[in-house]
């Protein structure tokens, strides 16, 4: 029997694989499209890796030249640039679209991070990506602060396609879910058609473990519970999706044809090298599901990767696993808080220094 390659086998098990990582150089030399064509399905970025690739590839230096010369101010231009990179990696994707009827090929664009307490701004920022990009297979970004869930409420019901972002704690996901099957509800009654959103809850996994690891650090009576913090609390995540989307409610839903909210595991690179090198992938694998993989993970996962559903093998394990958290004193909420308030700080951060790095972008790639 012929052997098939992991990403191959994630596909059979119902789990796509996006790529965690945008640029154009990658666009432009090909990369992106034999990504693809190795079983990639979608891409998604944030404005941290949209810096580094300002920061690393030589492709942007003639156009930033060209535009502060015509007097565009950064900002603009970063907006520009970055419409047009998700634009032109939408178009390579844009087959897997197609032949996947609208369920898969997409490219994700977040709005500013800068704006992420106001939701006003953060729908007037979503019509304008979506109406700038004009591609079907383009997602917008909208983070799961609590003034982002009105806005992704608004969005869906506007017929957008949304990746929502930044998702921690499984109490704010499923606030998340409302506010997706709220927004569907809402474009049904206005006859809207549902068959045409696709929607994207994204869970940051690896960040957790970072966090809870620090607090069980130089305790050796609980080195047993390192490194299993970000996986349980995914695995409740993903049992709260199945009883999200079933029931009357949903049920009318999907009869009118819309489509489940899939959990996408982003942040799966492993941060501590004690670690294997692919746990993120493994022990996340299950249906109507996405892992957003950093090009290395993907090539270590297609490597050496082991496929198999593991996502609801230990359902009660997991949470007794965050009960013994509990019991040593970790505060689960107290720590996805802050993982949300550094996300968004950290977002910020990387977009202002973009802004403010772009004039030298023309120097330093001369």
């Amino acid at each position: 029997m012929e052997s098939t390659s992991p990403i191959t086998e994630l596909k059979r098990l119902g789990q796509s694989v996006w790529l965690d990582q945008i640029d154009r150089g990658m666009i432009r030399s090909g990369q992106l499209a034999r990504y693809r064509d190795r079983g990639v399905s979608g891409v998604t970025a944030n404005p941290t890796i949209f810096a580094k690739a300002l920061e690393t590839s030589d492709a942007y230096a003639d156009d930033v030249t060209g535009r502060l010369g015509r007097g565009q101010d950064p900002e603009s231009i970063l907006w520009d640039l970055l419409i047009e990179d998700v634009q032109a990696a939408a178009d390579v994707f844009r087959p897997v679209f197609d032949r996947e009827h609208g369920g898969d090929g997409f490219v994700s664009i977040e709005v500013s991070p800068e704006i992420a307490g106001d939701t006003e701004r953060t729908i007037a920022a979503a019509q304008d990506l979506r109406r700038r990009t004009a591609r079907p297979n383009v997602m917008v970004k909208i983070p799961a602060t609590p003034e982002g869930l009105p806005a992704i409420q608004s969005m869906i019901a506007d017929g957008a396609n949304i990746n929502v972002t930044l998702i921690f704690a499984v109490e704010r996901y499923v606030k998340v879910v409302e506010a997706f099957l709220a927004g569907l509800e809402g474009l049904s009654k206005r006859g809207g058609d549902l068959r045409t959103v696709h929607s994207v809850a994204s869970f940051f996994v690896s960040r957790l473990d970072t966090k809870v690891d620090a607090l069980l650090e130089g305790k050796p009576e609980l080195e047993g519970l390192m490194g299993k913090a970000a996986i349980a609390n995914s695995m409740l995540a993903y049992e709260m999706f199945t009883q999200l989307h079933a029931g009357p409610r949903w049920d009318r839903l999907r009869e009118a044809g819309a489509s489940v909210q899939r959990c996408l595991w982003a942040s799966t690179s492993t941060k501590n090298p004690r670690y294997r090198d692919v746990m993120y992938v493994e022990e996340l694998i299950g249906p109507a599901t996405v892992n957003t993989m950093p090009a290395a993970t993907f090539e270590a996962f297609a490597d050496h990767g082991r496929a198999e559903l593991t996502l609801q093998k230990d359902v009660e394990g997991a949470r007794r696993m965050l009960d013994q958290l509990a019991m040593q004193g970790v505060d689960l909420a107290a720590v996805t808080q802050e993982l949300e308030d550094e996300g968004v700080a950290g977002f910020a951060k990387s977009y202002r220094e973009s802004i403010e790095n772009l004039p030298k972008v023309k120097v330093s790639r001369r």
